[in-house]
């Protein structure tokens, strides 16, 4: 038996923070990055609360959080007594706070009646989901957690909050998207509920991205790659990531190479070899792109699946991003030493076991080679 759902309550559009108008005397517990705090959003997002509400701020959050970030976290949230949780930021902040909302709970120190997430990137979908991803520095390995409690009571998503984010994080964030529809549409555990999220998800990403990247001032694209990040979110909610993920985290605990960006690197590579080993799947990639108008039916699924990894690297060209690990500035001695332990890991990461394909350790690091 397989089950969909969709918890969090969604409020999009123009706006939309007006919500928050709702939240009345509590203690409000906001989680975001240094950056976001001295900045005219935080100010923004705290003028909309009432002011019966006593507010609090929690700054220490970095990029692929660490577990000494999260206990930070946890032994501010028991001094602080939160009943209101706003994660607000990029995956980053999202991910700090469901990793503090899992300790503080466990440890039973904390009480919260409302989780809300509120994204300032377009890009990991977290505000929608069960997963959050937690970094061992000593280790070099990212911990992901699927956990239905960690999934946010709301999600807001306000595309003015997006429409300064640089081009390079537009692009890499922007490709995310990409990478959680696409696997969630080819994952083991897809269904035609989590199809109809990917497919929609990827249309938009693949009409609207670009444009965001050369003009991100532009609303109204803005807000449809807003939009496209959480169906993609409630899409892998669901169905679950692959292979393209389960590397990409290896490469981001390794390398420190940006989530978004290496899942990009990744993709062509992760698309050829599932579409070769799995004829199944190169159907549905292949569906894919006839839905996506990328390929006519009358187009054979072996040209179908190159004529969508071809506008895939065309996106990435046109957007001027790092094709290898070597162009993103990772130098290839380090990548064959660790080559070993990438593969290795990757093979015990949680997002594998829906991937339609289970490559060898042999073929592993024939993937990495690729994007080396």
């Amino acid at each position: 038996m397989n089950s969909f759902q969709i918890k969090t309550k969604v409020a999009f559009g123009t706006n939309s923070l007006q919500v928050l108008k709702e939240i009345k005397n509590k203690n409000v517990w906001v989680i975001c990055d240094r950056f976001l705090a001295d900045g005219e959003g935080l100010q923004g997002l705290i003028g909309q609360l009432d002011a019966s509400n006593n507010v609090h701020i929690f700054t220490d959050v970095v990029p692929d959080p660490p577990i000494s970030k999260v206990a930070s976290g946890v032994s501010e949230a028991g001094k602080i007594q939160p009943q209101v949780m706003i994660a607000f930021g990029g995956g980053s902040a999202i991910d700090t706070a469901k990793g503090i909302y899992y300790f503080a709970k466990r440890l039973e120190k904390i009480n919260i009646s409302t989780f809300i997430a509120i994204p300032t990137t377009s890009g990991t979908g977290s505000e929608v989901t069960a997963a959050t991803v937690i970094t061992d520095p000593t280790t070099k390995i990212k911990y992901p957690l699927f956990l239905d409690e960690l999934i946010p009571d709301m999600a807001i998503l306000d595309a003015q909050l997006v429409v300064t984010v640089p081009p390079a994080i537009t692009a890499n964030t922007g490709m995310d998207v990409l990478t959680h529809a696409i696997e969630a549409y080819v994952s083991k555990a897809a269904s035609d509920y989590t199809d109809a999220l990917g497919e929609k998800s990827v249309q938009l990403t693949l009409r609207f991205l670009t444009s965001c990247y050369d003009d991100g001032r532009n609303l109204a694209n803005r807000e449809k790659m807003h939009n496209a990040s959480t169906m993609a979110g409630m899409a892998f909610n669901c169905a679950n990531l692959g292979l393209n993920h389960s590397i990409a985290h290896q490469l981001g605990a390794q390398f420190h190479v940006p989530h978004g960006l290496a899942n990009a690197i990744l993709l062509d590579a992760v698309i050829r070899f599932n579409a070769f080993k799995n004829r199944e799947t190169e159907q549905k990639y292949a569906e894919m792109a006839r839905i996506c108008g990328i390929a006519s039916r009358s187009d054979s699924n072996e040209t179908a699946v190159r004529l969508l990894r071809e506008r895939i690297v065309a996106m990435m060209e046109h957007m001027q991003m790092p094709r290898t690990l070597t162009d993103a500035g990772v130098a290839k001695e380090k990548v064959y030493a660790k080559m070993d332990e990438i593969a290795t890991n990757a093979l015990k990461d949680a997002c594998l076991p829906t991937s339609p394909t289970t490559p060898s350790h042999q073929e592993l690091k024939e993937i990495l080679e690729q994007i080396i």
